[in-house]
């Protein structure tokens, strides 16, 4: 299915999330890349050395759960919008998660938006926390979502409805 739609399959979506436990530990990236191409900003703008690709920049970015602090600086310089944050330390309902959102209109923080899939479909209303807008983001915003958990390993984008 990947290779004709460009979405990934659940167990391909799994083994790039890390355990239950790191994610309840505070936040942490996931990086959704499945193909090799020549790119390696997340490598570059990772200041505590958790995201590796190596010498040659076609390879998949590989991250290290552990090193990672969860800043959101990666998913800021990915031009490929393929990286998340997730942070399950704040509840045991829901997960706060940070995305990279390049559409208009920019949601407000406190209003509720679609939450889409990987395939583009709704699958629940998520509530806006934060909108992260700075110059250094490269026109980039980053939207923070709470989500309930059992959508974590589905959500993927928002919708704003106008």
């Amino acid at each position: 299915m990947f290779e004709k739609t460009g979405i990934p399959s659940k167990e391909m979506v799994m083994e790039k999330f890390p355990s239950q436990d790191r994610i309840n530990k505070g936040p942490v990236a996931i990086v959704e890349c499945y193909r090799e191409i020549p790119c390696n900003p997340c490598e570059t703008a990772c200041r505590f050395n958790a995201i590796r690709v190596g010498e040659d920049i076609n390879n998949i970015p590989q991250i290290n759960f552990d090193k990672c602090t969860g800043c959101a600086i990666c998913l800021s310089k990915c031009p490929g919008l393929a990286i998340m944050i997730a942070d399950g330390s704040k509840s045991e309902d829901t997960v706060e998660i940070k995305i990279p959102y390049e559409f208009l209109p920019l949601p407000g923080e406190g209003q509720v938006v679609k939450g889409l899939d990987r395939e583009g479909k709704h699958i629940t209303d998520v509530k806006v926390l934060k909108v992260t807008n700075p110059k250094s983001f490269d026109r980039t915003p980053v939207i923070t979502i709470e989500v309930d958990r059992k959508f974590l390993y589905e959500i993927r984008n928002i919708r704003v409805e106008v």
